[in-house]
């Protein structure tokens, strides 16, 4: 699994985050709101919590200290070629030993990754970028569609997201750097972005923390400014409708998720259809779209909207029973509950729609073994070993068979 930076666009309850003119719709949905997206960023009530020590103008993400500098003259030879200066590059700080980059949770600016030595896929990308154009070479931000990955953290949802580096050599040779090379799946579907859009990930990531931390504030200072810099991007709206929603501003937040949803339909949509209507939706519903129509469901039941509410949590509900990844986290929980039958019924529907994920076959082989059936956990264990790609995987798939195969020499 490649190695991700957390986005807490979190789906409440029971499931599971230039310029200053947006130019937003008046959704006017809960009764008496006439804001607009415009007004999240310009008129919200917790901008007065932010203070004065918030101004981000001037913030560089990617500025490159004298002291990444100097390790630049001492480890990439100028006179090489670009081809050449990359691996030097990538040597000196992926391979070496002697750099040490370690990967945590951490989402930091180029310089503070290199001086730590520490960070996410976030800040690696940061710092990689900022060195690699250091050096004259084309370094971009790309973002990439890894598998939905949830994790909890002080009782909040995190959503995992992934980015990295892409590097155009020209004369049609371009390469991909990964803090995770190693686990990299080529085959995801990625894209190329700005460094606008890259900046929305940063701003909206510390956003995150600090919101996890209780600092609304600030919180609400890095979300605006992720919207500053790319106001289509749907998870700071949505971490911005949460922040909202927290502090009892519901207008607010019903105006913000409706915003994600407008930013994360397709580009042909008539986005003035958008309103309250749970009967009408973006056609394309991905996690994005799908944990702001969680938010907004439980917005409006909190709002004594009950019926609205129903409508979006029915529209959510259908559409992750289809994700084959959805079904492969029920199934874990009907695991540790000891629904072995619903676990083996949610990891067969994962499995028709995803072949290749072997912890699907893995768990599937385990619900088999507690439900009393060796033989079906035999065949499934062998798939999970026949579908792992690394042979640390392998080794793990073969060591159960060669147990499950004593078991019934016994």
């Amino acid at each position: 699994m490649v190695t991700m930076y957390r986005q807490i666009i979190f789906a409440a309850v029971l499931i599971f985050t230039t310029s200053c003119a947006v130019q937003g719709v008046n959704h006017g949905a809960l009764a008496g709101n006439t804001l607009s997206a415009r007004s999240v960023l310009e008129t919200s009530p917790l901008a007065s919590l932010a203070g004065s020590e918030t101004d981000l103008s001037s913030f560089d993400m990617l500025d490159v200290s004298p002291e990444m500098a100097a390790f630049l003259d001492e480890k990439v030879d100028s006179n090489d070629g670009q081809n050449e200066q990359l691996k030097q590059l990538a040597w000196a700080i992926m391979r070496s030993g002697e750099f040490s980059l370690v990967y945590d949770d951490l989402t930091g600016t180029a310089t503070e990754t290199f001086n730590r030595r520490r960070g996410n896929c976030m800040a690696f990308t940061n710092m990689f970028i900022a060195m690699a154009r250091e050096l004259g070479l084309d370094a971009r931000f790309q973002e990439v569609d890894v598998p939905p990955n949830w994790s909890m953290s002080r009782g909040s949802f995190l959503y995992s997201q992934h980015i990295n580096v892409f590097i155009d050599l020209k004369q049609g040779r371009t390469r991909e750097v990964d803090f995770n090379i190693y686990d990299f799946d080529h085959e995801l579907d990625s894209r190329i972005i700005s460094d606008d859009r890259a900046r929305a990930h940063y701003f909206n990531n510390i956003g995150a923390e600090q919101m996890l931390n209780g600092e609304t504030g600030l919180a609400y200072a890095q979300f605006r400014h992720s919207l500053l810099h790319d106001a289509s991007y749907a998870p700071a709206w949505i971490n911005m409708g949460i922040l909202h929603r927290r502090e009892g501003q519901a207008d607010f937040a019903e105006v913000s998720f409706l915003e994600a949803l407008r930013h994360d339909a397709t580009p042909q949509l008539d986005v003035s259809r958008l309103t309250r209507d749970a009967g009408w939706l973006p056609p394309r519903q991905d996690d994005n779209s799908l944990v702001a129509m969680s938010n907004l469901a439980n917005l409006y039941e909190e709002q004594g909207e009950t019926e609205l509410a129903r409508g979006y949590f029915d529209k959510v509900h259908s559409h992750r029973m289809k994700n084959p990844y959805y079904r492969y986290q029920m199934a874990e929980l009907a695991f540790e509950e000891g629904d072995y039958e619903a676990a083996i019924g949610d990891l067969k529907y994962a499995i028709r729609r995803r072949k290749n994920e072997n912890e699907f076959y893995y768990l599937l082989s385990l619900s088999y073994l507690m439900d009393g059936d060796r033989e079906e956990a035999l065949e499934w264990m062998q798939k999970a070993e026949d579908v792992a790609q690394l042979n640390s995987e392998k080794e793990r798939y073969s060591h159960k068979l060669d147990l499950l195969q004593s078991l019934d020499k016994n």
